[in-house]
């Protein structure tokens, strides 16, 4: 893959070769992200922010990476507060904004939007999540947060079982993950769900050529019992017709200390792709973990910069210059960082 002004619109876009060359990225952005040092290699770079669904993580995460980066943001969040509230289309907003940016990281709720969006823009354009269909980066931290958490355990990509519990009908980050791990071998997939919430076939199908073994069940306590990681997730009631249908499903699969504690194995890592739902009547990932060492979704977060830093890098082709226009922190910070 030629990285230099491309758009990152879907995971099916990536080989192997592709994820290590971003994941080698990354692991060059930690002094950075980490605040250790800082970078200006992308000063006087514009990164367009066009979010017209809630967004806290993935919004500000590409935003910081931006910063870290040395680039400026400029954000639009929500359709209310653009054109396309007076009924401007997709493409006219493609060409004004793209004269005003360098890249453009773009959320939609409408699946396929961001592609539409790109096939108008003048500079490159990064999918940050549109519908139910596809988040590329999110899935790309995801693989990423795995990959360092098996290696504590001796294992690799090419050789570990995962659990996926909760709404992976709707659920983009899942259908992007399972897509990366066709990439790689010896993967068992145990999916979790109601039978309504059922992963696509499609993906299933995906996972099944790729050669993976595949387990579906709606039983939460046995799923958990032989995995590597658990990767939960929230009911996405923004993607039902109506928030009583999305009740029936809420609060299905609860994954608390007492549970992972009795059915478990110890070094089991838990991930999520957040919002975590902590409400009472959801509450799919217990406050209980928040001090559990196998929690991994604040690891997760932190990892997102990285991937994030690693992939402006290569869009922009200055992977190669990140240490050329480095220094030293020149303010106090007293952090208790996650990233190891």
């Amino acid at each position: 893959m030629d990285f230099i002004g491309a758009n990152i619109l879907s995971v099916s876009q990536f080989e192997r070769a592709d994820i290590e060359r971003v994941f080698d990225v990354a692991d060059a952005m930690t002094p950075y992200a980490r605040r250790e040092k800082v970078t200006r290699v992308l000063e006087g770079a514009i990164l367009g922010n066009m979010f017209m669904e809630p967004s806290t993580r993935t919004r500000l995460s590409f935003g910081a990476a931006f910063n870290l980066l040395g680039g400026t943001v400029r954000e639009t969040v929500g359709i209310t507060a653009s054109a396309m509230a007076k009924g401007e289309s997709l493409y006219d907003t493609a060409r004004v904004l793209s004269g005003y940016s360098d890249v453009i990281c773009m959320r939609h709720p409408q699946a396929g939007s961001v592609a539409e969006f790109a096939a108008a823009s003048r500079v490159p354009v990064v999918n940050g999540g549109d519908g139910a269909n596809e988040h590329p980066t999110q899935a790309l931290l995801d693989l990423y947060t795995i990959r360092k958490e098996l290696a504590a355990q001796t294992r690799t990509l090419d050789d570990f079982r995962i659990a996926m519990i909760g709404d992976l009908k709707h659920g983009r980050t899942v259908h992007s993950l399972c897509k990366l791990l066709c990439l790689f071998g010896k993967v068992r997939v145990v999916l979790v769900s109601p039978p309504e919430l059922a992963m696509p076939e499609a993906v299933v199908e995906k996972l099944h050529a790729a050669g993976h073994r595949v387990t579906v069940t709606d039983q939460l306590e046995t799923s958990i019992a032989d995995v590597n990681i658990v990767y939960s997730t929230r009911i996405q009631e923004e993607r039902f017709a109506s928030q009583a249908e999305a009740n029936l499903y809420r609060g299905r699969f609860r994954l608390n200390r007492e549970i992972f504690t009795r059915f478990a194995q110890p070094n089991t890592v838990i991930m999520h792709p957040l919002p975590r739902d902590s409400r009472a009547e959801a509450n799919e990932l217990d406050t209980d973990l928040n001090e559990h060492p196998s929690l991994a979704i604040f690891r997760q977060t932190d990892n997102g910069l990285l991937v994030r830093m690693a992939l402006f890098a290569l869009l922009l082709g200055v992977e190669g210059k990140v240490h050329q226009y480095a220094h030293e922190v020149r303010w106090h910070s007293r952090r208790n960082p996650v990233l190891p």
